[in-house]
């Protein structure tokens, strides 16, 4: 692991106003990470899964929010009665490496009434905060735990797909890019001010967070033989979303009903998520430049396949295409656009 230096840094800082400790790259990967990463990287990699686990694996951005509460949903939710369902997301599916991003300067302090020291101190009674909010919520989480992670496999403790589950979502390139983009304006960790066409150079040339992207992708669909490991397609669940509850539901072993599964594709529509956006995307939190929310729209905003059509320039959008050639060579996929 070795911090960035010169113009490396001096890039990612001038465009990245959020990350302002610095930066790591791991090796081998090449894998990309603001400086906090460095302190619970080892706990990542060393933390105690359960055999009833089940641990959803995204890259940023591919539909992770709605994941979480599909999967969640049918474990815990099946009949739509669980009070519990009125928590924030990230309480009742934790986020494993949050406490990494969230140490920006820029960002105001957490203070001792904010919703999240208060769910904390409620989860996690006499431990201390700086020891990792979030790693200490998805140890302590009530069984069965659903965690959630944008890590790549590599960086996951290495016994997670014989001892537990994970289901590994995947997204078209074209649409999770414009959505990181947006992501990264609105968040304050992020604080992403350079133009869009520059935002997607960084995910070209593999210098962005969670990246490299193809080798993320790569690590989760060398596994689609595990038995353990579910992979599945944004696209194939907004499309044809029954179809892959009913395949979800055989993975999951939850046993739910077809008229169960339709009340769980119905509560975790996109409409529906939208309207619980207090509980899970909350465009009002600290964390958010509420400017560019009020003027582009907030964690929810469409939902969509395709949203990339029109926003991207023939330039930029025939540099990417090649880059997804060169890439999907030697992958058995084809993704939907």
């Amino acid at each position: 692991m070795v911090r960035l230096e010169g113009e490396d840094l001096a890039r990612q800082e001038r465009d990245f106003k959020g990350y302002t400790e610095g930066m790591v790259r791991l090796t081998p990967g090449r894998w990309l990470f603001p400086a906090p990463f460095e302190k619970y990287a080892d706990k990542y990699y060393k933390f105690e899964l359960k055999p009833n686990d089940v641990v959803l694996l995204t890259y940023p951005k591919c539909g992770t929010t709605w994941l979480q509460e599909v999967v969640w949903t049918m474990r815990n939710n099946p009949d739509l009665d669980n009070p519990m369902a009125n928590m924030p997301v990230n309480a009742r599916v934790p986020f494993l490496e949050m406490d990494s991003l969230l140490t920006s300067k820029n960002l105001p302090p957490v203070t001792e009434d904010h919703p999240l020291m208060q769910g904390f101190k409620k989860m996690c009674p006499g431990r201390d905060p700086k020891d990792g909010v979030f790693l200490q919520i998805s140890e302590l989480a009530p069984s069965p735990r659903t965690i959630k992670s944008h890590l790549p496999l590599s960086l996951l403790p290495q016994n997670l797909l014989t001892t537990s589950k994970a289901v590994y979502m995947a997204r078209n390139p074209k649409d999770a890019v414009l959505s990181f983009y947006h992501h990264c304006r609105i968040f304050k960790n992020h604080g992403y001010e350079g133009s869009f066409e520059q935002f997607v150079q960084y995910f070209l040339d593999d210098d962005f967070i969670y990246g490299p992207y193809w080798l993320h992708l790569k690590e989760a669909l060398g596994q689609r033989d595990n038995s353990n490991l579910h992979v599945m397609f944004f696209e194939d669940l907004k499309q044809n979303t029954l179809h892959e509850l009913k395949r979800l539901n055989d993975f999951l072993g939850t046993k739910l009903t077809e008229d169960q599964l339709k009340g769980v594709a119905h509560y975790t529509s996109f409409p529906e998520m939208k309207a619980r956006d207090g509980l899970l995307g909350n465009g009002g939190d600290i964390f958010f430049n509420l400017d560019i929310v009020k003027k582009d729209g907030g964690f929810f905003r469409k939902g969509t396949i395709g949203d990339w059509k029109g926003k991207y320039t023939p330039e930029l959008d025939a540099k990417m295409d090649q880059w997804i050639k060169i890439n999907l060579a030697d992958l058995d996929i084809q993704f939907k656009y």
